[in-house]
């Protein structure tokens, strides 16, 4: 695989003369793809039925006459206005019952079966008229689903959708009432017809309901997606895509990208150190021009997984950002260190958002390639740089980890909706994890609960997987040890706890036999060293107790094969559960110090320094800001 690089564009944005030297320049630059189109349906259809095409086959043709690859989005996360005046309930409705009005993007409910339909015709006819494009390589299908809190709908449509999910799943309203256990508080139904959303409550709301309507509205992004994927695969070959965002984990990326060819997403490091990290004050503002080492490698790994295999960047971050609530520029080279780290973790292709700085609407202090007026912005250099290194590079092809981590989107709807303590957060459980993993200078992928035992890892851990059926024993068939826990097993599908206890092991005894989360501040300590916060389970049952809380009390409890831990652990904890994990499956581990991070391709070992200064690193310096890529020993596992 030879990695390329790409840009976003908004030929509707600007006066056709400039495309074809905007073209130009962009190919000067180094870059192979451009992607268009994700926003203009107003201008495809600027009333209903008036389809308008002509400037996107002009701009099409100026784009790949100049050499350059057309991803071409379909525009559906934008709906024109006139789609309202057609249907006036499609918009999503929040939690507190208020419509997500137009002005913006996004103003859509994805159960509105209108304007599915409407998606799904321009979806067609978009593939009709540029399927066999020769300049169209590939498809984006609308926009970041999940942005700006627009999974979950309370809409009347939502709500008849919920009603008809409700009745193929459990098909008669008593099995309903049972699996929900409605006898409590006197929630029982008497028909479907009863049955309402789960919001505006008095108080907390049945949580099996809410675990029920999170899953049923995933679905409907899943079938939101696949509705248009099946519009357009009998009209092109060339690949689809969605791009996804970062820690947003409101519907089942493995599903929805299971209808699709390559997963995507939008990286924005300094946003999301800022924006969508826990961490310290010190921690921030060390990388506060960087973005947090592991931030983005995470995503990298996940939508290598979400992909099966192929994954691209749609958006790198180029300058700063208009939507966090600080928005400092990158250092130096850092938009080459993201760009050349995504290809270490496997990306075939990294996009950078945008090629010129937008001066109207809402992002006209998002910096792009160029300025406004057509000048270099400070990213561009970094972009050719880029471009010149992977020409040197060449072939990149991404190896198999011997760790992997389960991710799974459904436990993070169910400690959502039943968090217990304000400090426990699924991602934050499974970030924690990743970070000592990388702390230990391993390489890591991501499996699904689906996927578990059709690869073989030394080790994979499961941090926090609310249900666990028959996992168990594909994690025995899956890898030489496998580490659960904390909350996992906790519950069943319909949020019950499960007959057997927590977690409820056949392969391990050791039962959860009391839960406490603590405040920030509150951590229990463990015997040789770290602590657990957050969220502390005590243990009892015949399994060895590996390591014991201060108290006596099981801290890790383990026999051959899998190990179950009773807490959050701080830092110091997960290195020492990481390191005892090694010994026992035979891991060689390279211990990073802070800011510095490695990668393993097939043929490199690739050493990434987050940090704004120099470091030295087994007597190898590494500048700040900087990326390098050297070759493996072959004897290098």
């Amino acid at each position: 695989m030879k990695p390329e690089l790409g840009v976003c564009y908004y030929p509707e944005h600007w006066p056709e003369a400039n495309w074809a030297k905007d073209a130009e320049h962009m190919v000067e630059t180094g870059l192979a793809w451009v992607r268009i189109g994700e926003f203009a349906w107003s201008r495809m259809e600027p009333t209903p039925g008036d389809l308008q095409f002509d400037w996107l086959d002009r701009a099409i043709e100026t784009l790949g006459s100049a050499g350059l690859k057309v991803v071409l989005g379909t525009p559906t996360a934008t709906p024109p206005r006139w789609m309202l005046d057609r249907f006036p309930d499609m918009l999503a409705v929040d939690a507190e019952g208020h419509p997500r009005k137009f002005g913006s993007r996004r103003h859509y409910c994805f159960s509105h079966p209108g304007y599915v339909a409407e998606c799904t015709r321009i979806a067609q006819i978009m593939g009709t008229r540029y399927g066999r494009n020769p300049h169209i390589s590939a498809w984006q299908i609308d926009n970041e689903y999940g942005c700006h809190d627009t999974t979950l709908s309370y809409s009347d449509a939502a709500l008849t959708a919920f009603r008809g999910w409700l009745i193929e799943r459990y098909g008669s309203i008593d099995a309903m009432n049972t699996a929900w256990s409605n006898v409590f508080w006197s929630m029982e139904y008497n028909s479907f017809d009863q049955i309402g959303l789960p919001n505006l409550t008095v108080t907390e709301p049945n949580p099996a309901q809410v675990l029920a309507f999170r899953r049923f509205s995933s679905d409907q992004v899943v079938a939101f997606n696949k509705a248009q994927v099946d519009e357009l695969r009998p009209l092109t070959d060339a690949p689809l895509l969605h791009n996804y965002m970062g820690r947003v984990l409101d519907f089942d990326h493995f599903e929805v990208g299971d209808d699709l060819d390559i997963a995507t997403w939008d990286s924005y490091p300094i946003g999301f150190l800022s924006d969508r990290l826990e961490a310290d004050e010190a921690h921030k503002t060390a990388f506060l021009q960087q973005g947090d080492p592991d931030m983005q490698a995470f995503h990298h790994d996940l939508y290598r997984a979400v992909g099966r295999g192929r994954w691209w960047v749609m958006e790198q971050q180029p300058g700063p950002v208009n939507w966090a609530p600080y928005n400092p520029a990158p250092l130096p080279g850092m938009v080459r260190l993201w760009s050349l780290e995504a290809v270490a973790h496997g990306a075939e292709m990294v996009s950078y958002f945008r090629w010129r700085q937008a001066p109207f609407g809402q992002e006209q202090m998002h910096a792009g390639l160029l300025t406004p007026h057509g000048d270099d912005a400070p990213g561009l250099a970094e972009a050719r740089q880029t471009a010149d290194d992977l020409a040197a590079l060449g072939e990149v092809q991404p190896a198999r980890a011997q760790v992997a981590i389960v991710f799974d989107y459904a436990s993070d709807w169910a400690w959502a909706t039943q968090p217990q303590g304000a400090g426990f957060d699924y991602f934050r459980l499974v970030f924690s994890a990743y970070r000592a993993l990388r702390r230990a200078g391993l390489s890591v992928d991501f499996v699904s609960r689906t996927k578990v035992g059709e690869t073989h890892y030394n080790l994979i851990l499961a941090p926090g997987l609310a249900v666990l059926d028959d996992l168990e024993q594909r994690l025995s068939r899956g890898c030489n040890l496998a580490i659960l826990g904390p909350r996992s097993g906790a519950i069943t599908e319909d949020f019950l706890i499960p007959e057997a206890g927590r977690p409820g092991l056949d392969g391990l005894s050791a039962h959860v036999d009391l839960i406490e989360t603590l405040p920030p501040g509150v951590a229990r300590a463990v015997d040789g060293g770290g602590h657990a916060e957050h969220w502390v389970e005590r243990l009892s049952g015949s399994a060895q107790s590996l390591l014991s809380f201060a108290d006596g009390t099981p801290a890790l409890q383990g026999d051959e094969g899998l190990w179950y831990l009773a807490g959050f652990p701080d830092e110091a904890l997960w290195d020492r559960v990481i390191a005892m994990a090694a010994l026992e499956t035979s891991l060689a581990l390279c211990p990073m110090p802070a800011g510095l991070r490695r990668r393993e391709t097939q043929a490199h070992e690739v050493l990434i320094n987050y940090n704004a200064f120099p470091v030295v690193w087994n007597g190898l310096p590494i500048d700040a800001c900087d990326v390098l890529f050297r070759k493996r020993n072959p004897d290098q596992s």
